[in-house]
């Protein structure tokens, strides 16, 4: 079992919410669960991370990944998860850990995509 936490964020009108996007990896039947009052565009993003995975050369782990997108309460919507998503698998599969330089601080640094 792995675990990472990557930061991002969500906007509501203007305003930035900070979201934990935390990444479990687990033994078991291979699945893709996004938790956390994710919108269809969210959801969806299980595809696109898979495709830009695998055709950017890095594994996709064969068991259960559980997206858990924090806090639950605050909605979160479009595309800017792929990147902390991806990022936190990689992190969780050990396929980037040696590769980050070591001025790149994960707990002072907001990752968003789109």
């Amino acid at each position: 079992m792995s675990l990472a936490i990557v930061a991002s964020q969500a906007l509501v009108g203007s305003v930035a919410h900070r979201v934990q996007v935390e990444i479990h990896i687990a033994p078991g039947l291979p699945s893709f669960h996004i938790v956390g009052l994710p919108d269809a565009g969210v959801r969806e993003s299980r595809d696109r991370v898979r495709a830009a995975l695998t055709s950017s050369g890095f594994g996709f782990p064969p068991g259960r990944v559980t997206v858990n997108l924090a806090p639950a309460d605050l909605p979160k919507d479009s595309g800017r998860f792929d990147l902390p998503i991806a990022l936190g698998i990689m992190l969780a599969t050990g396929q980037v850990a040696d590769a980050l330089p070591p001025s790149l601080s994960l707990s002072r640094t907001v990752f968003a995509g789109e």
